[in-house]
């Protein structure tokens, strides 16, 4: 831990997966800031110069690392934990990747695949001159300890948080979480500089970057799952030029979502002439994927928005 300009601590220090047994590297009170470094995905494996072989070689005993356990004094399991999302300074560089077996279309995209994209405040020049991505930074994963001993995969999304992939929880949001031990032991990583709802080839633009966050405890919330607020509209993301969309159309809503992904991917084809592996690399970071409908049975909508403005 490291002091910088700001009078809280900077906590650098990274684990793997939950485990309530893990020694808390920080103590605070309710009502206090903390900075942390964050690592991405990849666990520090990747760099600006990644290649195909850096994915290729990837040690996956060393990806997903969460930055803490954070100890809250006073935090009890029936209480809920108010997480303020201050602020996300970038590092400037990303990389998204098509994993093999991982991912919404794993069956039709074996082979691994890897883009480094470079970003500024604005956006990512994910794939130059083709696709220019606005950038929302969020942190992916961000979560307490559970109650269940022994040591917990990141990977999976929980009722404590965990791989919640929500890039709505950006600079301004509150998240609530619901907190299973004393202390919470509070984890936090996985940060991503663009990412579209549903993260469908299973990264986002995985960038490191340093985050700062405000705690406080709702006492004797006993919520179920996690909550979240934001400061301003989410709607309006990145449609100044309006939208192309496609849906998926049937009685399962993953069926759904993989249909509508696919004919976006068919759309960014034929229109742009991207191969179809940059085509689901881009769905995954900027294409969002929405439930038009979930109640004319026997068939739900799953709808693909894709923003014009991305489109160079």
């Amino acid at each position: 831990m490291t002091q910088h300009s700001h009078d809280w601590p900077t906590i650098h220090t990274h684990h793997y997966g939950w485990n309530n047994a893990l020694e808390p590297v920080q103590r605070i009170q309710s009502g206090e800031t903390l900075s942390f470094v964050i690592q991405d995905a990849g666990g520090g494996q990747f760099s600006p110069n990644a290649t195909l072989e850096t994915l290729k070689n990837l040690d996956f005993g060393n990806i997903n690392s969460v930055t803490g356990p954070v100890y809250i004094e006073g935090a009890k399991p029936s209480d809920a934990l108010c997480v303020e999302l201050l602020e996300f300074r970038t590092s400037g560089w990303g990389w998204t990747a098509n994993i093999p077996g991982f991912g919404l279309l794993a069956d039709q995209f074996p082979d691994p695949y890897l883009i480094v994209s470079h970003h500024d405040a604005q956006a990512a020049d994910f794939l130059p001159g083709v696709a220019r991505v606005p950038i929302k930074p969020f942190t992916g994963v961000i979560g307490v300890a559970p109650a269940q001993s022994g040591l917990h995969s990141v990977v999976p999304p929980r009722r404590v948080g965990g791989n919640l992939d929500i890039r709505d929880l950006s600079a301004g949001s509150k998240l609530y979480l619901p907190l299973e031990v004393e202390g919470a032991l509070f984890s936090v990583g996985d940060t991503h500089a663009a990412q579209g709802d549903g993260e469908v080839c299973g990264t986002a633009i995985e960038s490191p970057m340093e985050i700062t966050l405000r705690f406080s405890l709702l006492k004797g919330a006993n919520f179920r799952t996690p909550r979240f607020e934001t400061s301003g509209p989410v709607t309006r993301h990145h449609d100044e030029k309006g939208y192309y969309c496609t849906t998926g159309i049937g009685p399962d809503l993953f069926a759904a979502a993989r249909d509508a992904t696919l004919e976006m991917i068919d759309h960014l084809t034929r229109t742009y002439g991207l191969e179809p592996v940059q085509a689901y690399l881009l769905c995954s970071v900027a294409v969002d994927l929405r439930i038009s409908e979930i109640v004319d049975a026997p068939n739900w909508v799953v709808s693909a928005y894709l923003p014009k403005a991305v489109m160079i």
